[in-house]
């Protein structure tokens, strides 16, 4: 007979030590001999020259990096700070630097040679590929312009090439002189611009995540490099390019600009060296850019273990407290008290007030919002099927005007289309919603004042059930029609009180940590997330997680806001917080938690 786990199942490892995440981090490692910045780095993680530099005056000291010291070298014949740079610890090449100058200097292991002097006098010139197949791009005179000029150099001398699209210099560049990429740089404010060279013609992609300028980098093919440090703020931030986009990962352990890096590394493997800390100390501090060993022990999402030197099942995947939120792409339409519903990634807005109340209704598939149809009557305070879809959901009651009368009217939204639907028993404004179109959920609301109503939809028709112990209104929607969640509430004395539905009757729970009203929520009855709100007086940016027994703080939103949170996800894992009050805005926010070890408890 077959066993589950060879039908459904996956072995469990028997592990003395618990496995690594594979993602690359900063680690520290031996310093430099001389403290600089504005120095020249080339090389590989384990095999790096540091070359020049500024300590502030300009120093011509050369030293060489073996993977675990720094050892004192012949000197550059030309001491200059901001030279471009590229090559290998073995072959690396080094031209003009500030003041600007159009030396050339050549390393061969032991020693630097003058070479053929560059076409203009520059700093900050960008460069990659090999010593006699290198290609040099941009660069400032001083204290002239930035230019958008580019050579090759062959090893003897330099042909023109095709200019960038945007003149720069102390950027980072990545492949060769038949695939490149650049980024970043002085223009001479900072930019993010990144361009793509495909031996022929540059176009412009997608700009890094934080504009910088004085940073340093790691590439080896226009597919594959590493942005770390710079901007006079001296930044910690690190960006990972594979070739389409660039991914925010793991900070430099010292922020620093004017730093330099193993320029012919990659986006797994890296060094970074010296460079300033602001106001402008200099540094000798070192640190290393790696991945650990891609083992069969690495963690990846949904591995399970037992850990035999602590006893315990464990297992690796989704963890709601190292969640955060990020900034999302604005709504088309400001509002507050839309109707909400969805997922992280596909979800619709219907309805809300402005100025006075709108009908607007937009769909969102995790990059922008669409405009589609509106509802058929403009109205907000509206209680979604929050479980519902971009093709399938509902929007009960609300309020058409700003002050009552209030409606009972259900609109019901099919792919592209409102459509008037069976209305409901009780008129309601603000009410809370769960479930989806056809395996609905309503509860609570004003009309005329504080209710405690609560109605099930079957797809066809209404059904008066139980009430909540607290009237109230402004929940968050959170929940099933037969698992739904009340959190805290406007009209209750106790703006904390939670209780939980089980498909007959609801129950008090645990309160919440923070009590107010109007916030938003994701996920389930046992796994759930609550943010913003009004805690009377004053706007929260607060984030609590349910686990179905308590209440946890976790990242605070980027801006809180007092009432009418608009929230949507399947889970507490990843979220949507869209619009909010007292001023209707187009703010979105998205909630991503990120993945941890846990321990598995069985029974």
């Amino acid at each position: 007979m077959a066993k589950l786990k060879d039908i459904k199942g996956t072995n469990i490892q028997f592990l003395d030590a618990d496995p690594v995440e594979y993602i690359g981090a900063w680690a520290s490692k031996a310093a430099m001999n001389t403290g600089r910045k504005g120095l020249s780095g080339l090389g590989t993680a384990t095999a790096s020259i540091a070359a020049t530099g500024n300590d502030p005056s300009t120093v011509t000291n050369c030293e060489s990096w073996n993977g675990s010291a720094w050892t004192e070298v012949n000197d550059v014949n030309t001491g200059k700070f901001y030279r471009g740079n590229n090559g290998t610890a073995t072959a690396g090449l080094i031209i003009g630097g500030a003041p600007a100058t159009t030396d050339t200097e050549e390393w061969d292991g032991t020693n630097w040679t003058e070479t053929a002097n560059y076409p203009a006098a520059l700093s900050g010139i960008i460069q990659l590929g090999t010593q006699t197949a290198a290609f040099c791009i941009g660069g400032a005179t001083a204290p002239g312009p930035y230019v958008s000029t580019t050579n090759t150099y062959n090893g003897s001398s330099f042909t023109g090439s095709t200019a960038i699209n945007t003149a720069r210099s102390n950027g980072i560049g990545s492949g060769s002189t038949t695939a490149a990429v650049i980024a970043g740089g002085s223009t001479p404010s900072a930019t993010g611009a990144t361009e793509l060279w495909n031996g022929s013609s540059w176009t412009e992609v997608n700009d890094l995540n934080t504009a910088r300028d004085l940073l340093a980098g790691s590439g080896s093919s226009s597919t594959n490099s590493l942005a770390f440090g710079g901007l006079s703020t001296a930044v910690t931030s690190t960006e990972s390019w594979n070739g389409t986009v660039w991914t925010e990962v793991n900070d430099l352990g010292t922020g620093r600009r004017e730093l330099g890096g193993s320029t012919n590394g990659s986006n797994t493997s890296a060094l970074a060296f010296g460079g300033a800390t602001s106001p402008g100390a200099v540094q000798t501090a070192t640190e290393e850019w790696a991945f650990p060993p891609s083992t069969s022990s690495a963690l990846i999402e949904g591995l399970m273990w037992f850990n035999s030197d602590s006893s315990t099942l464990k297992g690796f995947g989704q963890s709601t407290p190292t969640g955060t939120w990020a900034t999302g792409n604005n709504l088309n339409t400001s509002r507050q008290e839309g109707s909400t519903s969805g997922i992280q990634t596909a979800s619709i807005v219907g309805g809300g007030y402005t100025t006075t109340y709108v009908a607007n209704t937009e769909t969102y598939d995790g990059t922008s919002w669409t405009e589609v149809n509106d509802m058929n009557a403009a109205r907000g305070g509206m209680a979604p099927s929050v479980r519902g879809s971009t093709t399938a959901t509902f929007a009960a009651g609300g309020a058409p005007n700003p002050s009552p009368p209030t409606t009972n009217n259900v609109e019901f939204w099919n792919t592209n289309t409102w459509t008037e639907g069976t209305n409901m028993n009780n008129e309601r404004s603000n009410g809370a919603g769960a479930g989806t179109q056809t395996s609905g959920l309503v509860y609570m609301g004003y009309y005329p004042t504080y209710m405690a109503d609560t109605e099930t939809w079957d797809g066809t028709s209404w059904t008066e059930v139980n009430n909540l112990n607290n009237s109230g209104y402004g929940s968050a929607c959170i929940g099933t029609q037969t698992a739904a969640l009340a959190t805290g509430r406007a009209g209750n004395p106790t703006k904390a009180k939670v209780e939980e539905w089980n498909g007959t009757s609801w129950t008090n729970k645990t309160d919440q940590n923070t009590g107010r009203f109007g916030s938003g929520g994701a996920g389930l009855n046992t796994d759930a997330l609550l943010f913003a709100g009004n805690e009377n007086p004053g706007a929260s940016a607060k984030t609590e997680h349910w686990n179905g027994t308590s209440w946890t703080e976790l990242n605070d939103l980027g801006t809180g806001s007092p009432a009418y949170q608009a929230g949507c996800g399947a889970s507490s894992g990843v979220a949507l917080r869209t619009n909010g009050d007292p001023t209707p805005t187009n703010f979105v926010e998205e909630w991503t938690a990120g993945d941890a070890v846990f321990t598995v408890t069985t029974s």
